[in-house]
């Protein structure tokens, strides 16, 4: 069988480092899951929506609130890519991975505000976690993209 995932496109997509009053990062766990990993709010950008809208519409179909404000989006966009095994099995096989617009975000609401059981809910729990700790709750090949975003966001945090 030939491997034709490297012709796949990659999904454009927008994630955000979500940060509480004390500087932690806000992380959740997915429901379609079964591995103990957490990561941050992301989604795909729609057809014809820019990239700081669509990042306010994802926080709002998967934490339930918008209310928070950007500190510094990321240039340039970060990429990675599927595990062979999930090529062809997620986003309908027409993606090998994503292509993705960071945003450091505050956020600006209570905990009590945040809202997991949304529309079509994605997360079954959520927390707020020290950046140290960002890279080692991710999945295995999403570590390296939020290395990169840990160091460029890191010095950021005050």
């Amino acid at each position: 069988m030939t491997n034709h995932s490297s012709t796949l496109p990659y999904r454009s997509c927008v994630g955000v480092m979500l940060l509480n009053r004390q500087g932690k990062v806000f992380v959740a766990k997915r429901i379609d899951t079964m591995v103990e990993a957490w990561q941050m709010p992301q989604g795909g950008i729609d057809s014809g929506e820019n990239p700081e809208n669509a990042i306010f519409r994802e926080m709002m179909e998967e934490i339930g609130t918008r209310n928070a404000e950007i500190i510094h989006e990321m240039d340039p966009w970060l990429a990675y890519d599927l595990p062979e095994h999930l090529i062809g099995k997620v986003w309908k096989g027409k993606y090998r991975g994503q292509k993705m617009k960071w945003y450091l975000m505050r956020y600006l609401g209570q905990d009590s505000d945040i809202d997991l059981n949304t529309h079509h809910p994605e997360f079954s729990e959520w927390q707020w976690i020290n950046m140290d700790d960002l890279v080692h709750s991710i999945v295995d090949f999403k570590r390296p993209l939020y290395a990169q975003l840990v160091d460029h966001f890191g010095p950021l945090v005050k």
